[in-house]
């Protein structure tokens, strides 16, 4: 019923045209539901013999993917992205396996922020992230100057499967350093840790529990994607209804225009 009254929500606001309705909607807590849970415990047993994730990298951008109906973008820098609130704090794994401070993959550039899990296959979640951030950085790859001014990350939400070596074969030639738009594949030590990261960003999920109760994989998501400013304050969430590539294109330029103006303040 929830996730229901959220999909007619988004409807709603599709039709209405409004970032700010879809920007409340997509800030909506999660409701565990007791049916859910079952439905997506028998989802997960199914899932147990699934084969290895493919390489983002060999994954087609322009895949089967459901998008929303396109918006008129307004021109970069002809509005002002409020600060919604500060980036949260925790810990990550990079493809390593070192544990570094998230605020190291949300700082020092214009940051897009996903959650996600290798083995997503819903084509309104992962796969339309994926395709969207994909086209992104292949957008900002071509100007130099916006690319090394700006990373995306791609977190995932399940641990227990992602570990820091499938999240670097999932990443495959993406998650090079040395191209100019930075793509950080990320995972975490434990569904423990991540909570409270989901939590600050108000991202809602329902998760598994194992038969000591402790969390063990993940189930359900409402599809995000978080665009961070170089201090790590979030300055824009985008839901499914508002996942417009044009329109997250221009509110980085908005962004990379603002940090113009304040150092040329500054000077």
């Amino acid at each position: 019923m929830w996730r229901r009254c959220v999909k007619l929500a988004l409807r709603c606001g599709r039709m209405l045209g409004s970032r700010r309705l879809g920007r409340r909607l997509a800030r909506l807590p999660a409701v565990p539901l007791a049916g859910l849970t079952v439905v997506l415990m028998i989802a997960s047993a199914a899932q147990s013999q699934r084969p290895a994730p493919a390489p983002a990298s060999d994954i087609a951008p322009a895949g089967r993917v459901a998008r929303p109906p396109r918006l008129v973008a307004p021109a970069p820098g002809s509005y002002v992205l409020p600060v919604i609130q500060l980036g949260p704090a925790g810990t990550v794994l990079d493809t390593a396996g070192r544990a570094v401070p998230l605020q190291e993959h949300t700082r020092g550039r214009v940051t897009l922020l996903s959650f996600m899990y290798t083995y997503c296959v819903d084509p309104t979640g992962c796969p339309l992230l994926f395709s969207t951030m994909y086209g992104l950085h292949e957008r900002l790859q071509a100007t130099p100057d916006l690319a090394r001014r700006v990373r995306l990350v791609s977190l995932s939400f399940d641990p227990v499967n992602d570990t820091p070596e499938t999240m670097a074969r999932y990443g495959g030639s993406l998650a090079r350093t040395d191209k100019p738009v930075r793509w950080d594949f990320l995972t975490g030590r434990s569904v423990a840790e991540l909570q409270p990261i989901l939590a600050d960003l108000g991202q809602p999920v329902a998760i598994q529990l194992d038969a000591e109760g402790k969390p063990a994989r993940l189930y359900y998501h409402m599809l995000k994607l978080f665009l961070f400013d170089r201090q790590g304050r979030v300055r824009e969430i985008y839901s499914s209804a508002f996942l417009q590539p044009d329109m997250i294109y221009n509110d980085i330029r908005t962004l990379l225009l603002e940090e113009d103006a304040s150092r040329v303040a500054g000077k």
